[in-house]
């Protein structure tokens, strides 16, 4: 059923006037369902981020631990070498017992996360 006929086409409310962040967490802090919401995505976050991570937060857990930061540093000359028996493959998840190189290691990462991570791959332009 119609419950309102014009010619004229709807009216669109302003949007609404901008809010500090102290006005946007009051808000929050008063809306019950929005609050509710916040907190829930909060803590589903943080879960996924436990669960994949551990309780370290770490993602390498395995390479040049003793190490302030690990960083691979590769010869152009030595990718050139590799590339003409194939391309080189770089692992990106931390998981590769053959690191820097990839090990196909990302493939049970993903599996068993849900992840999507996969390795950095350099081929040679014919």
């Amino acid at each position: 059923r119609i419950l309102h006929q014009s010619s004229e086409p709807p009216r669109r409310r302003p949007p609404p006037p901008p809010m500090d962040d102290l006005e946007t967490i009051f808000m929050i802090l008063r809306d019950p369902p929005i609050l509710a919401a916040v907190l829930a995505t909060n803590v589903v976050t943080a879960g996924l981020v436990y669960m994949t991570c551990g309780k370290s937060g770490r993602v390498n857990k395995e390479i040049e631990l003793s190490k302030p930061k690990v960083a691979t540093v590769t010869k152009v000359e030595e990718i050139e070498k590799r590339a003409k028996e194939g391309n080189v493959i770089y692992c990106r998840c931390w998981k590769s017992k053959k690191f820097p190189l990839c090990d196909g290691s990302h493939n049970k990462h993903n599996k068993a996360t849900g992840d999507n991570v996969g390795p950095l791959v350099v081929k040679k332009l014919e």
